[in-house]
């Protein structure tokens, strides 16, 4: 790794107060906080000629392939230096190449930011398209044993009234 880039690193990552390890020459493992999204881990990787971020965002869905790759393709024309990807069981990344040279605090700062604002801002989205049922099977099963509904209110609007009535919506 060259001083330069692990310098720029380093220093970037500290300003931000980011969580971070270091796995080896050139290659830092990072978790960004979030709020919808809980944290995001993301790898700055640097190689040869690039330097690589690469996020893990949701694994691949259970239904709706089709819906929430749509939704990816369309998302990507609005991102900076990023762009989602999945791999080859389906599980959906945030990725970006830049060149060495380009590796700034300031270039940095504004990867990691797009990166967290996507995978938060975008992490809701994804789960209400390609986790609807899981999400309906985990409310009802709550339901069915008074646990708390909390973390799943931001999904309540997917919850359907049945027979007509309306199913207990609790803050618990």
């Amino acid at each position: 790794m060259s001083d330069r880039v692990r310098t720029v690193v380093e220093d970037t990552l500290a300003n931000l107060e980011l969580t971070y390890k270091e796995h080896g020459p050139g290659r830092y493992f990072v978790t960004l906080p979030g709020e919808k999204k809980l944290q995001t881990n993301c790898w700055l990787i640097e190689g040869d000629n690039s330097f690589a971020v690469e996020a893990f965002v949701c694994r691949r869905p259970d239904e709706a392939h089709e819906e929430v790759y749509r939704y990816l393709l369309r998302r990507n024309t609005t991102l900076y230096g990023v762009h989602y990807a999945i791999d080859k069981i389906g599980d959906i990344y945030l990725v970006g190449r830049i060149a060495l040279e380009s590796v700034t605090e300031a270039e940095l700062d504004k990867l990691l930011g797009q990166v967290l604002e996507a995978a938060d801002g975008d992490f809701n989205i994804l789960l209400e398209i390609g986790f609807a049922s899981s999400i309906k099977r985990e409310w009802d099963w709550r339901v069915s044993r008074g646990e708390s509904l909390a973390n799943l209110q931001a999904f309540k609007h997917l919850i359907e009234p049945s027979n007509g009535e309306h199913r207990p919506v609790s803050d618990s």
